[in-house]
């Protein structure tokens, strides 16, 4: 399989930004590693849902990004995310985005056709048998019967994202663009069996794939930190890497393919392991950092005390009030408990420490709260029923607001991810 002409950089990070305000700031963290010699290259995506929500349109997200490129200077590689997009949603996406997360979890587990499954086996006899992969002390054994099973689990899936990309090649050549596909909204991890399978799959629906999204052990709620077994994590994401090395050279896969984690924001006690099996074996990253963009644009307005406190308390109490509203669409992805909640009227009486301290993500906070923080986080459709009151007010304290934006993705998630060991190396802080 030819490489792609468009190729993601080793490192990158998803820098979602749900009103377009921080491309600037998000860039400025990306500079910053640059400076000690690290390339993090920015990827601007949104979602179909969250434009649907806030009334805005794909070609807002490279516009954005366009301003602050040329803005700041930045000569590097940077990308727009159509995110999680099917093919019912691809269209809109087609002329402002050069990186497609195909997302097809949806239909994993869909029957495939008797005969493309028997075929699939027949074509890949290899995973038959005892399967040594470089890295990974148990070898996978499997009978026919075991892959035939793996593949009427993601075969339809996997079919699907092959229609999904071939109908993005068309419209924009091949070579033009960056194909992520994802299947982490499923029930259970891949094992290292399933993993390849899905390669094997991938490869033969001509797939040029550079980041793959699985399902990985544990919780990856939004925005608050990684619940589960993070030893057990780090086997499976050095398996997983492992896997992906193997699949690359037997199925001729882009040799730049990466694993990407979604959900990936402020999954603070995972990422020291990350960064040792990134080490361990030189592999690159795509982490996704979603809403963390939205709510330090909320902690920057109850900062700025006044007007943005106001508002920033009344965006709180208007997300309380949609509770069911707004957590419905994410409820595979939030763990709320409402008692946790405060009631409106008591977070009216608060002050900016205190309502910074309760969003803030600061573990040894005593105020920190992430069942608010994970309301919030889901919780932008309130902010975008404000209208230009919103903006204005964003526009208006643009400076403490940028310095969190800036100072968050730097702090909490590219030094602890791609600059520690580069740090530790010079010296540096």
């Amino acid at each position: 399989m030819n490489q792609e002409t468009v190729k993601i950089g080793k490192f990158s990070l998803g820098v979602g930004d749900r009103f377009g305000q921080e491309a600037e700031a998000q860039l400025r963290a990306c500079m910053t590693a640059a400076e000690y010699g690290v390339h993090v290259v920015p990827v601007w995506n949104k979602s179909n849902r969250e434009h649907l929500i806030i009334g805005s349109e794909p070609s807002s997200v490279r516009a954005a990004a366009d301003a602050a490129i040329k803005r700041l200077g930045w000569k590097k590689e940077w990308h727009t995310d159509a995110d999680h997009i099917r093919i019912e949603t691809v269209d809109r996406f087609i002329s402002g985005s050069d990186f497609f997360t195909i997302d097809v979890a949806d239909s994993i587990g869909k029957a495939a056709a008797a005969e493309a499954v028997e075929k699939f086996a027949d074509k890949h006899s290899e995973l038959i048998g005892c399967v040594e992969i470089p890295g990974i002390e148990r070898g996978m054994n499997a009978t026919r019967a075991e892959l035939a099973r793996v593949a009427q689990k993601y075969l339809a899936a996997v079919q699907e994202a092959g229609l999904v990309y071939r109908h993005i090649e068309q419209a924009k050549g091949r070579g033009n663009f960056i194909p992520e596909v994802s299947m982490d909204e499923t029930d259970s991890p891949q094992t290292p069996m399933e993993l390849l399978t899905i390669l094997a799959a991938i490869a033969d629906e001509g797939i040029p794939a550079q980041t793959l999204a699985p399902k990985f052990t544990g919780s990856f709620h939004k925005g608050v930190d990684y619940v589960g077994d993070v030893a057990k994590f780090e086997r499976e994401f050095n398996d997983d890497i492992c896997v992906i090395a193997f699949a690359v050279k037997t199925y001729g896969l882009p040799e730049n393919l990466k694993l990407s984690v979604h959900s990936g924001s402020d999954k603070f006690s995972i990422y020291p392991a990350i960064g040792r099996a990134l080490k361990r074996h030189g592999a690159g990253l795509h982490l996704k950092t979603a809403g963390t963009s939205w709510l330090e644009e909320v902690i920057g307005l109850a900062e700025a005390g006044g007007e943005g406190l106001v508002l920033a308390k009344e965006l709180y109490a208007g997300a309380l009030g949609r509770f069911d509203e707004l957590c419905a669409p994410y409820a595979t992805v939030i763990d709320i408990d409402r008692a946790q909640l405060p009631a409106s009227s008591v977070v009216a009486k608060w002050t900016f420490e205190q309502y910074v301290n309760a969003l803030r993500h600061r573990e040894s906070c005593k105020e920190y709260n992430p069942h608010l923080r994970q309301l919030l986080h889901v919780g932008f459709k309130v902010a975008a029923m404000q209208g230009s009151r919103y903006l204005e007010l964003i526009r208006a304290n643009r400076a403490v607001i940028a310095r969190n934006v800036t100072q968050n993705l730097l702090d909490r998630h590219i030094r602890p991810l791609f600059l520690a060991n580069v740090m530790r190396r010079t010296g540096k802080t």
